[in-house]
């Protein structure tokens, strides 16, 4: 069949060596990345010091505004940090708990280094973490997510799509209940974001971050954070710096936040990183998630119907509205299969407890799908996979 988007696989170098098929944790580079980080060192070898002032000192803002529609935000929302777990801290940073109000609450499924920030702020006792458990290792149920939302809950931080499963989860209850009892969300959106669509204005959120990594294939180092509107001049971040301030330049001993987005900065940004996430922000931007999606949801129908006919068992949710751009396919010894997958120029990842994880984008064959599986069929049967069984990936 006919698919216009295919027309941006030639701005994707990698695709022309391998069957790439991981966009939930590496979005492919854009060749057109390559000139904006040589944008980025010619500005610094030609005007150096002088780069603060031509642009350079207002990229957090500003390529936040370029991030800000893919999420459906506001310009003046966002702002770019490094990555998510500074931005997580940051928001934590902004409440001072109560006995009355201090629990955190989140999945098991929730992303680990999520988890860590909350752990490690909960060690001196003010915060308590209820842990909401899975039945199955890969879906959350809301009705029990939504249960333990109640009026002694600070902060909900919560993945839009879970990264083991690629299960989609139904952000607007639970922000709905959150705020119901006076709580906040905090909207994990790494896995949703470039091929989800969704608003942050629609679904009310408090908060939202992520990073450009994966779908947005704006490689590491840019992760954002958004702020609803009318919560920016009212909370007063602990994990600041001079960014932060109204005045930075006037070096002025006591800190005064600035009066908009800006109050959500801290140090110095990694300046290179955000020259390499333009590119990527750009062509999700230029192709439109809506389009994305609907192309992920007819691929990965596709790659489900080609894993079940093989004789592989999914373990992503069936339904498309339940399921982000992930299919995960189980098999007894999936590290291993993984490994040889990737020997043979097959870009995929393993997650214990899931199996493999295959995620076609906006550049991908139906081929490519037919390929995949008929080689993890070649694999599971050959000499050469039994050698690896064991071994761990």
């Amino acid at each position: 069949m006919s698919d216009d988007l295919l027309k941006w696989r030639s701005e994707f170098p990698i695709l022309d060596k391998t069957v790439y098929l991981i966009s939930h944790s590496l979005g492919a580079m854009p060749k057109a990345t390559y000139d904006q980080l040589h944008e980025y060192a010619d500005l610094w070898a030609t005007r150096g010091v002088r780069a603060w002032a031509e642009g350079w000192w207002e990229m957090p803002v500003t390529l936040g505004d370029e991030l800000a529609k893919i999420i459906g935000a506001d310009p003046g929302t966002v702002v770019m940090h490094q990555n998510v777990s500074i931005c997580q801290s940051l928001i934590l940073s902004c409440f001072d708990p109560t006995p009355e109000r201090n629990k955190i609450v989140y999945s098991e499924l929730n992303f680990p280094s999520v988890m860590y920030v909350y752990e490690a702020h909960a060690r001196d006792g003010k915060l308590r973490i209820e842990t909401v458990k899975s039945d199955d290792g890969m879906t959350v149920p809301l009705e029990r997510l939504l249960a333990a939302i109640d009026e002694t809950t600070l902060l909900v931080p919560f993945s839009h799509v879970l990264f083991k499963s690629a299960f989609l989860q139904d952000a607007k209850a639970i922000v709905e209940r959150a705020h119901e009892v006076g709580a906040m969300v905090v909207l994990d959106t790494y896995q949703s974001a470039g091929t989800v669509p969704f608003s942050v204005k629609d679904l009310n959120v408090d908060f939202a971050t992520g990073g450009s990594v994966k779908w947005l294939c704006g490689g590491p180092g840019a992760g954002y954070l958004y702020v609803r509107p009318d919560l920016q001049a009212k909370l007063e971040p602990k994990t600041t710096g001079w960014m932060a301030h109204e005045a930075p330049f006037s070096f002025d001993t006591k800190l005064r936040y600035a009066s908009n987005i800006s109050r959500f900065l801290h140090g110095s940004p990694a300046i290179p990183a955000l020259y390499a996430a333009r590119s990527g922000y750009r062509v999700i931007n230029e192709i439109g998630v809506e389009r994305i999606r609907e192309k992920s949801v007819r691929q990965t129908n596709y790659l489900i119907q080609l894993a079940e006919e093989a004789g592989f068992q999914v373990t992503s949710p069936k339904n498309a509205a339940q399921r982000g751009g992930t299919v995960t396919v189980a098999h007894e010894h999936a590290g291993a299969m993984t490994k040889e997958l990737l020997r043979r120029e097959f870009i995929v990842d393993y997650r214990p407890g899931a199996g493999v994880r295959i995620s076609p984008h906006f550049y991908t064959k139906d081929e490519e799908l037919e390929l995949v599986i008929e080689e993890m069929k070649k694999i599971a049967a050959s000499n050469a996979y039994q050698e690896v069984a064991g071994a761990a990936f």
